[in-house]
């Protein structure tokens, strides 16, 4: 929940870090904070004024309740100090992307319109029917209108985390709560927040914005840049994923609610391929084996990060743990690469060449984890989504950390 830039939140890993052709990036999503800070003394803002272009499309933002909340971001960007700049950063891009939607139907209508964004558009309208019909997700959660982007990426988020402990860097919103990346509309700013957490020492990333998600706040649109170089598939997924952000959140808890909605994704879209294709369906075929090779992967991610944090925990000194840390890291691309040959779907030399830290670990164990716990509950529930989610949602009383045990409680697979 990225992707959650509207808070930008995660949903696509950069080029760099790409898994492969089959969705198994690091998911990010857009999501609109209200307030920057850190859990620390730390403080990063973003004070230089973005650019707004103010292009208006032929569907203004004709709600009362849209119109009302820009007002109130633009009123917070002046009430909570130290984040002026930051906010003022987003509700300017919100706004412009509430100028620039127009509705799916009317593109539809309009014989202008080409027929390749017409079909990807189509498909876009038959997927949230099914989400909302067959996986019992929140129709409020958009994707009935489409906007146009002047750029290939909707936003690009930044995380960190600490060089000698797997605890990512965080920041408190209010409504979504403490969120472990920091969205942006705009890649120098992005870049320039990168590089101040750089100089404090952090591990860093940035990655590409491809999810979007305003939690209710507004009618999230399907942007240009997620249905290009997609197949039908992978934006089945998305939409799946983000709807399912809009049906359970537990604001702070990244965690189980990037887990949640990545099993609600996968689960969704296997669905939906055998209600078109069967049970033999050959995509469902492939992206099997592509989530046995994953899995695989994890493993070594997962091994990989129990050393470091081991070492972390030692009572050698910053030095030489940063020494191990680069040896530790540096056996884990071997090993990649004594591999390579069991993966068919992912690129693995590419992940080897990577220059891998701390947070590529955390960021990637945070939207692969509880897969056996949700699959256990979905059966319990069985495999009927609406009871599934309430059950989900009952979770609301428990702590961040009371529903990161029973994530991990769980491991049959």
């Amino acid at each position: 929940m990225p992707g959650s830039i509207g808070l930008l939140s995660e949903k696509r890993e950069d080029n760099e870090q790409s898994f492969g052709k089959i969705r198994t990036d690091v998911k990010t999503t857009i999501r609109i904070p209200l307030k920057t800070t850190t859990l620390g003394s730390e403080r990063t803002n973003s004070m230089s004024k973005p650019k707004f272009n103010s292009t208006r499309s032929k569907n203004k933002p004709k709600s009362k309740t849209e119109v009302g909340r820009i007002l109130l971001l633009i009123i917070l960007c002046f009430t909570f100090e130290n984040c002026v700049g930051y906010l003022w950063h987003l509700g300017t891009g919100q706004l412009d992307i509430l100028l620039k939607r127009r509705s799916i139907r009317s593109i539809l209508q309009d014989t202008n319109t080409k027929e390749e964004l017409k079909t990807k558009l189509q498909q876009v309208e038959t997927f949230r029917e099914y989400g909302i019909k067959e996986l019992a997700l929140n129709p409020s959660s958009g994707f009935k209108s489409f906007v146009e982007l002047d750029r290939k990426e909707i936003g690009w988020h930044v995380a960190a985390c600490y060089p000698l402990r797997l605890e990512s860097y965080t920041w408190w919103f209010p409504i979504v709560g403490t969120v472990p990346y920091k969205g942006f509309f705009d890649l120098g700013k992005a870049t320039e927040e990168e590089k101040e957490l750089k100089e404090k020492g952090f591990d860093t990333r940035i990655r590409i914005t491809s999810g979007y998600s305003t939690l209710g706040w507004f009618e999230d649109p399907i942007f240009s840049s997620q249905l290009n170089d997609t197949k039908p598939y992978e934006v089945a997924s998305l939409v799946f994923h983000e709807m399912a952000h809009a049906t359970v959140y537990f604001p702070g808890d990244s965690l189980f609610n990037e887990s949640y909605a990545s099993f609600v994704e996968e689960e969704g879209a296997f669905r939906y391929l055998e209600s078109i294709e069967g049970k033999e369906s050959p995509i469902k075929k492939e992206i099997l084996l592509h989530k046995e090779e994953s899995k695989k992967l994890k493993k070594l991610l997962v091994e990989t990060a129990g050393k470091l944090r081991t070492l972390y925990e030692t009572s050698s000194s910053d030095s030489e743990k940063l020494e191990s840390k680069k040896k530790i890291i540096s056996e884990f691309k071997a090993q990649l690469l004594s591999v390579k040959e069991e993966f068919k779907t992912i690129p693995v030399e590419k992940l080897a060449s990577k220059d891998w830290n701390n947070e590529d670990f955390v960021g990637y164990l945070r939207y692969h984890s509880g897969s056996d716990f949700f699959r256990k509950e979905f059966e319990k529930a069985d495999r009927n989504f609406a009871k599934f989610h309430e059950n989900m949602r009952s979770l609301i009383n428990l702590s961040n950390e009371e529903r990161k045990k029973l994530l991990q409680s769980t491991h049959t697979e």
